[in-house]
């Protein structure tokens, strides 16, 4: 039986269900059950013992409480599904509902029945981190990124144009990966950049689009603007702003402008997305997955395919993607709950953190672990 995933929102004074999602082969689970497992862990609480996660033969269960407000509950019968793993899910859950309608109302639940209509709106932001994706930000809490052989004429290209659009805040995305963003963008938080890529690469293919969005640790009551243009097909930039300029005036006036002359080094971002870096880097042949992290700047490098996918076709027999995949998720979330503790707790002070970790998967038995910094 294939794994499957159910997720539980309820109001946490009430325990009334906000919403269920799930993913595999998974049943709609009764209302006794949910009010089971609200049941214990309240009973928990009102005992001074706080309930995080349990286990059983073949189901993993965690529960979070958000801002003495919001439960939500995870069951998985996911075989390498970790606490550490559902945790960030939790985490990167609630997160990304604050990011689409605001933590005011998550806080005040005036009316069950409006926020339940409002929290469609997280659905598919929702959905994509419980399925099965080629990224991996939503575990190391860093932005999946692409580095193209012309990062420099695509950054001046960006920083310009943002700019002219009177904001500071900009990014050009391949496929859901940063490819380049401007300076204040990676000055927000890691996880509000790693949201709104998991955003973009989460809708539905559009020439443009004007998304209200809050962010969850800078702005989580006053809404931002997310504009976001499709370039060619796959490459997308993104804006924040206020009021203005309108989506129509930056489509019209800007859009092609500065970025209809760039047209073969976007389309070059497409050839790179699967590799992640340029061809010119050379790579050795028996290394068939690889995770680079860099925690200075909250970036990764997430590469399942690094030869090209004839080569990768040739070594699937041995070791499919989806298993290079999997593979990488347990060795990161086993060398950080091991190794790196610090990396699994808000406060990092007395722990040194090297500048960046590499973690492969090779054809032949070797893994390399933390870089030297």
């Amino acid at each position: 039986m294939a794994a499957s995933v159910q997720l539980l929102c309820l109001a946490t004074s009430s325990g009334v269900p906000l919403y269920c999602r799930s993913k595999g082969e998974s049943r709609q689970l009764p209302f006794s059950v949910i009010g089971s497992l609200n049941g214990v862990h309240m009973f928990g609480s009102n005992q001074d013992v706080l309930l995080t996660s349990t286990c059983t033969d073949n189901t993993r269960v965690c529960w979070r409480v958000f801002q003495d407000s919001i439960t939500l509950i995870v069951m998985t019968s996911e075989e390498d599904a970790s606490d550490l793993y559902l945790g960030r899910l939790l985490d990167n859950i609630f997160s990304a509902m604050v990011l689409l309608i605001g933590l005011d109302d998550l806080v005040n639940l005036k009316n069950v029945e409006r926020l339940k209509r409002e929290l469609r709106a997280c659905y598919k932001l929702i959905d994509s981190f419980l399925a099965a994706s080629d990224w991996i930000g939503d575990l190391t809490q860093c932005v999946d990124c692409v580095v193209s052989p012309d990062t420099d004429i695509l950054q001046e290209a960006l920083d310009v144009f943002v700019g002219a659009a009177e904001s500071n805040f900009g990014c050009l995305m391949v496929m859901g990966k940063v490819v380049v963003a401007t300076e204040k963008w990676w000055r927000l938080a890691a996880q509000e950049v790693m949201l709104l890529a998991w955003l973009v690469g989460s809708l539905a293919p559009s020439s443009s689009r004007d998304y209200p969005i809050y962010l969850p640790q800078g702005s989580p009551t006053v809404p931002h603007r997310l504009m976001t243009f499709q370039l060619v097909p796959g490459v997308e930039v993104c804006l924040l702003c206020g009021p203005t300029p309108s989506l129509q005036q930056v489509q019209a006036e800007l859009v092609e402008r500065f970025w209809s002359p760039l047209l073969e080094p976007l389309k070059g971002c497409l050839r790179t997305h699967q590799r992640c870096f340029p061809t010119s880097t050379p790579l050795h042949p028996s290394i068939l997955g690889l995770l680079l992290i860099n925690r200075e700047q909250n970036k990764n490098l997430f590469i399942l395919q690094p030869h090209g996918v004839e080569h990768s076709q040739q070594q699937g027999a041995a070791l499919p993607p989806t298993r290079r995949k999997s593979i990488l998720r347990l060795f990161y979330t086993l060398a950080v709950s091991a190794y790196f503790p610090a990396d699994t707790t808000e406060d990092k002070s007395g722990y040194i953190l090297t500048r960046a970790f590499c973690f492969e998967v090779t054809a032949t038995p070797l893994v390399i672990g933390p870089t030297p910094g």
